[in-house]
This record gives structure tokens, sequence and C-alpha cells, in this order.
């Protein structure tokens, strides 16, 4: 029996599975992707947007572009039945890109198609075991894959969670939900309506005749394969007709379950994205968070792999990411429990609408809902570190430039704004690129606000400040033995 052999295999060609193979490619790892679909086409619309961090990530990379040309951009946020302005968010791309999740990932399989990314599709994962110094996969059309870590991007329903035996609890569902693409014979009263159970909205697709939309059902249903009746039935609940609904090209239920992996690894399987945390869709964080995910992951792992650092940098990932999935269950669960249609709901939903007329709750939830105030570790000694790095414009010898193409090659970088020279990256120079810049203007972060100019920075792969400097080299040896290598 022949087996193939790869550093690292991934389960699932979604955007979490797809963001991660790039970053492993871009550090020069064997990875690999299993996938069921033969090709990157989505059943439905899906996702409908990138938010803010997304797409600094993206712009990280250098990819940006590819996808800011086929979206439509939009300075606001939603919450409690309102549109509140986000346009003051302190980032490059302070905006939601409106663009459906097929076009994301046709972008991101593109990426990949270009780094050296291998894919096995029209089969999945059968099982695997983890024999501690490595992992044998067997694959559903007989052949047998072995890696050093498998990862599990592979939905909600995971078969990698499943068989590495990792517990998911949370809350159980109490509503289900239909989203839908179809023509309708009524004229479609178009926008939010808030029923007794929950959420109904429909909005036109594309600017065209189609309707996407959202409807509550009478009562919690949990089957994988909803039909044109069961559509009907629900919007006939919320709307009194079914409003001439035909032509139904897309139909998905979901529900407001919210569960998360106990833990975000065990030995060598790891999870990330919806394989990792299921939650209600409201808000378009999931595929946002799961993106998030993958480049936290990304450097961690390829520098575990190819020896540069031990495993304590791989139980990293669950310390960091974990709270956030945490935050996000609990996010998503209140912004569902907003959409109910009760005296009381109401009345809360016209209390959090006030809220966000002022200034500081709203810039609050917009740096939120966008990943812009995710912070690693505790509150340091200034307030960019465990942040994510700000997209300054810098001058370096070689002319103008911006921190996020310092990142293009996923390595982590020392930024001297200080005496050029005064810093180095002594034994950590093969892996760490040390820049000497000038930053003339202000340093801003979401929520906070203005910050003092650093002298230096350690910036991570993943565009997090794991080390700011004080005009002194304090601190950078014990930052560069923590992040960056043994």
């Amino acid at each position: 029996m022949t087996v193939q052999g790869h550093e690292v295999i991934i389960a699932g060609a979604g955007p979490t599975g797809m963001m991660l193979a790039g970053e492993l490619a871009l550090a020069g790892l064997d990875v690999a992707i299993i996938e069921r679909r033969r090709n990157q086409d989505v059943e439905g619309s899906r996702a409908s947007g990138l938010h803010p961090r997304a797409i600094e990530i993206l712009d990280q990379r250098g990819i940006a572009d590819r996808f800011l040309a086929q979206g439509k951009k939009h300075y606001a946020v939603a919450i409690a039945g309102m549109i509140v302005d986000a346009s003051d968010r302190s980032t490059r791309h302070n905006y939601t890109l409106g663009i459906w999740q097929e076009k994301i990932e046709r972008g991101l399989a593109d990426w990949i198609s270009e780094l050296a990314v291998t894919l096995y599709r029209g089969c999945e994962l059968a099982t695997f075991v983890d024999s501690g110094e490595y992992v044998e996969i067997n694959m559903t059309d007989g052949r047998t894959l072995r890696c050093s870590y498998l990862v599990g991007c592979d939905g909600g329903r995971s078969r990698v969670r499943k068989t590495a035996g990792i517990r998911f609890p949370g809350s159980e569902p109490q509503t289900s939900y239909l989203i839908f693409e179809a023509a309708m014979a009524d004229d479609p009263p178009l926008g939010i309506r808030y029923g007794e159970r929950g959420l109904y909205a429909l909005g036109r697709f594309d600017d065209g005749p189609r309707v996407r939309g959202v409807a509550t059902e009478t009562r919690l249903e949990r089957g994988e394969s909803p039909n044109e009746d069961d559509l009907k039935v629900a919007l006939a609940a919320g709307y009194g007709s079914d409003l001439g609904v035909n032509e139904v090209t897309w139909v998905s239920r979901f529900t407001d379950a919210a569960r998360q992996a106990a833990v975000y690894r065990k030995g060598r399987i790891l999870l990330a994205g919806d394989a990792a945390h299921v939650h209600s869709p409201v808000g378009g964080q999931g595929l946002n968070v799961g993106m998030q995910d993958a480049v936290n992951l990304g450097w961690k792992l390829a520098q575990v792999v190819k020896g540069i650092s031990s495993e304590a940098l791989l139980a990293t990932y669950h310390e960091e990411r974990h709270p956030i999935g945490a935050a996000l269950l609990e996010q998503t669960l209140a912004l569902t429990a907003l959409n109910r249609g009760d005296d009381r709901t109401t009345a809360l939903r016209g209390l959090v609408a006030k809220l966000m007329q002022m200034d500081e709750p709203r810039k609050w939830h917009t740096a939120t809902m966008s990943g812009l105030d995710v912070r690693y570790g505790e509150e340091g000694t200034h307030p960019l570190l465990g942040r994510r790095m700000p997209d300054l414009d810098i001058s370096t010898g070689e002319g103008p430039t911006r921190i996020f193409e310092l990142l293009h090659e996923a390595r982590p970088v020392l930024v001297n704004f200080g005496t050029p020279g005064s810093l180095s990256v002594d034994r950590w120079g093969r892996h760490v690129r040390l820049v000497d810049a000038r930053f003339e203007g202000v340093c801003e972060l979401p929520v906070i606000g203005a910050v003092p100019s650093p002298p230096a920075v350690l910036i991570r792969p993943d565009g997090h400040v794991a080390w700011v400097g004080d005009g002194t080299d304090t601190g950078l040896i014990d930052a560069l033995g923590t992040w960056c290598g043994d």
C-alpha cells in the first residue's frame, strides 16, 4: 500500500481551510487539502461580506485587491434594527465589503493555486489515527495519507472534531430559521420585521428581481434538508401569505445553537473556523473569524513543523483564539435575542438603539463587529502590545511603503523607528526581518484613539504586536525567543 505524506493536511477547502493552506505554503510547508467538492462551486450565496479585519488580513498578504474589485463597500453596521455609521474606524479598510462567499472562495482558490498546495478533490476523510508521531488518514476513495498535523476546517459537523473525541459544549437551539433565494409572484415587502420567535428579512438579490431572505420557523426544526413547503409555511407565519414564492434555487436551515470546542488542539489534531465554533450567522461573523483563526494558527504551526519553535508556541493558538470564539458566541446569542418581536424585546431593542446613538458605545460595537478590537494577552506597558499593528505609511531606505507590505511573506518583522542600526535580531536573523524606518504621523487604534508612536515594534506574521520598545532593547530577546524561535 502506498502512503502519500504531507507535513500538514487540512480537511475542508472553505475560506478557513484555504486561508490556512496559503499561510502554511508561504512558510514553505508541504500542505494538502481534502475537499469533497470537485470544484469551488458553492450552493447558494452563503456568507455575504468581509469585515475590516478580514480585509486587513488579505492586505497583509498582498491579495486584498483581488477581492475589493469584486465587492461593494458599506461604511455602516446593523444592530437592533438600525444602521449605525462605522466610517470613522481607524483602519485603511473602514468598511464591510459586500461580496458573496462564492467569490471569496474562488479568490482564495486562485491564490493557493499559485502556491505549493495539493488538493484532493471529490473525496473525504473517512477515519484517522493519531499515533503520537504522525497522523494516518484513511480516505473515502481508498487512499491512505500521512501527515505531521491534521487540521479540521470541515464545518460545524466536523468529522475531524468528532473522530478526535473533542467535546463540543454549548447552548441548545431554541429557534430555527430558513435562509433562501427565490422568486416571488407578489411584490415582496422588503426590509426587516420582527415576529414573536424571531427575524424576517427580505432583500433583492444582487439588485435583480430575485429575493434573498430569512424567515423564522414556527417551531424548532433540525433537519438538514428543508424544502419549498417548509419555506412557504415559515413565510405565511411571518407575513400572512407565502408571498407567491417560487423558483427556489437555494434554501438552508440554521439554528441559534451556540457551541464551541472544549479545546482547539488535541495531540496532532487542531480545529479552526466552524469546526471550532458554531453560532447564529447574525452579524456575519463566522467566515471572518474563521479566517482570523487560520492566520493565528498558520505561522505558529509552520514554525513548529520546521523546528524553529517548540510545541509551546502551538499551545498559544488555543490560549489566544478560544477566548475570541467564546466572546463571539456570547455576542451572537445577544444579537439573536434582540431579533425577537415580543413587547419586552422590542423595548430592549429601543434601548440599545438609543445607546448606539452615543459615540462610545457605537465605536465599541463597530470595532467589535469588525474584528479590530482583538488583543492577545493582558494589557501591556503600551496600548499596541497584543493588538493588531495599524497599517502605517512609513519610509525606509528602499523608499516609502506600508506596514502591511512588510508582512506579505508572512514572516515576523522588527520595525525600528529609532536610530538606524540601533537594534539587532541577533541569531533570529534567518527568520525575522529587521527594517529601519521613519514614521511621521499619528498612530491610532479603534476605540482607544491616538496612542504614542513607539520607538520600535516586533510584529508577528499575523500582524499582532509581540513587543514594543521603549528606546532600548529591553525585553526584545525574550519576545524573540517566545514568538520567533527557541
